[in-house]
């Protein structure tokens, strides 16, 4: 371990640990029918944490199993200004003015008034289970404007997320990028040939991201669809966005990496694809602003065939997208980097000016 020291370029933490190769899933046409194709996958990439549904009948003194109901439930949270006659508060746990809004708005009940065993996390029932969550490198990242980075000092990448922050025509928490400056962004470099971007987009932004995807240098093989729901798992009824009608989804383009020496002929996929485990459309509830739901992070962990396997990295990322087995790139990261892979800290300390002695 190293200790980087520079007087005007933030600290870099490193250390270097592999993981071992996860078990690949086979071709869908290789399994005998679809049911089965499904239970090894669940087997090989089983879930990282239980799932427990929300029961239809939200509060369990509604609900006809009482206390054996084993799913989720919710309680109101009363407070001195609530009106219940009023109903519940069209954004729920996301409201802005929690503190003075009249509405109805919910917590999780304690969990000691359910008396059903809680669920826990299966592990899978192969000889050799996928180890590849456990020896993933810690996250990694690097604070920095991508206006002005130069990204090849971080090498290339399997997967690329992105969740640019396109100018749209309303007050935002963060600053924005031009629609040039988007279409200048040095993405194409981040990757070889075949290699995956899931791009997200705005409403305006729709065409717009499908013009940067050319330009970058990539082609378009498929779209994912975030419908959002609440708090209490239903849809959402009043967003925050769109001009013309209230926005519950988001879009996600999913491209790949052009051959930089023949831009005209079809790309080629990686042999690391595992085709057919998820579906295009992600159910998740919304969170912070800006936050796009943690199923997409597993979706390509399975692709990828675990979670420590491929260089993975999101672009304009912020703290609580830090994850294991991932890069994150933004200007909101502090003025802490941290950095495991030797050849990405040589580079860094080239590109900075930074001296290492021995910690």
């Amino acid at each position: 371990m190293q200790t980087p020291t520079r007087a005007s370029a933030p600290q870099v933490e490193i250390g270097w640990a592999e993981g071992p190769p996860s078990p690949t899933l086979p071709p869908k046409e290789q399994s005998p029918n679809s049911s089965g194709h499904n239970q090894l996958r669940d087997e090989r990439f089983p879930l990282s944490r239980p799932f427990v549904p929300v029961c239809n009948f939200t509060m369990r003194e509604d609900c006809p199993r009482g206390p054996a109901c084993p799913d989720v439930h919710f309680v109101r949270a009363l407070r001195p200004h609530t009106e219940v006659s009023l109903g519940d508060c069209s954004y729920l746990n996301t409201c802005h003015r929690m503190s003075t809004c009249r509405y109805v708005h919910w917590i999780l009940e304690d969990p000691a008034a359910c008396s059903a065993p809680v669920p826990v996390a299966r592990t899978p029932s192969l000889a050799a289970p996928d180890t590849a969550a456990t020896k993933a490198l810690p996250p990694q990242w690097v604070n920095a404007d991508l206006r002005d980075f130069d990204v090849t000092t971080l090498g290339k990448f399997d997967v690329l997320v992105a969740d640019p922050p396109w100018a749209i025509h309303q007050e935002l928490p963060y600053g924005t990028l031009t629609d040039d400056e988007m279409m200048r962004m040095p993405v194409g470099a981040m990757q070889d040939e075949g290699g995956l971007l899931f791009l997200w987009v705005t409403g305006r932004a729709m065409e717009l991201g499908r013009e940067c995807l050319k330009a970058w240098g990539y082609e378009r093989i498929d779209e994912l669809v975030w419908v959002k729901t609440n708090q209490l798992q239903g849809l959402i009824r009043t967003g925050r966005t769109g001009h013309w009608l209230n926005h519950s989804k988001e879009h996600c383009l999913v491209a790949v990496r052009r051959s930089a020496t023949s831009p005209d002929s079809p790309p080629r996929l990686r042999s690391w694809f595992n085709r057919g485990l998820d579906t295009q459309v992600l159910l998740a509830e919304v969170r912070e602003t800006s936050r796009k739901p943690d199923e997409l992070y597993d979706m390509i962990e399975r692709i990828l065939g675990g979670q420590a396997q491929g260089r993975k990295v999101e672009l304009f990322g912020r703290k609580h997208n830090l994850r294991h087995g991932w890069w994150t790139l933004g200007n909101q990261l502090g003025e802490r980097d941290q950095v495991f892979e030797p050849e990405i800290v040589a580079n860094l300390a080239r590109r900075c000016g930074v001296s290492y002695r021995p910690a």
